[in-house]
């Protein structure tokens, strides 16, 4: 799924290859980066901490996963293990629309 090109409000904080280059500080935009670093996740699929933050990293330039992992968490995009060893995403995200009318 590629949501950048529904999202004209990232494109300022997206590199030529993807790639965010900063996190937005206004909160709307903040939460088009999480949902758009949520649709780099293979929907089903279990990663380990180590995989969550390489992909994380490899799609941002400013490399702070532990943030990252938390926030996407925190909003219900990423799930994970009790013990925190393991991360997924729900076979299917909710809408961006959807998601935004949860967070606005």
């Amino acid at each position: 799924m590629d949501e950048k090109l529904n999202m004209p409000e990232l494109q300022p904080f997206l590199d030529p290859e993807g790639r965010l280059t900063a996190l937005p500080t206004k909160y709307r935009k903040k939460l088009y980066a999480f949902y758009y670093l949520a649709t780099k996740f293979e929907p089903g699929r279990q990663y380990t901490e180590p995989e969550i933050n390489e992909l994380l990293d490899g799609w941002t330039d400013f490399h702070d996963p532990a943030t990252l992992r938390r926030e996407l968490y925190n909003r219900y995009l990423l799930n994970r293990t009790e013990d925190g060893r393991l991360y997924w995403t729900d076979e299917k995200l909710p809408t961006l629309e959807t998601f935004l009318a949860k967070y606005l």
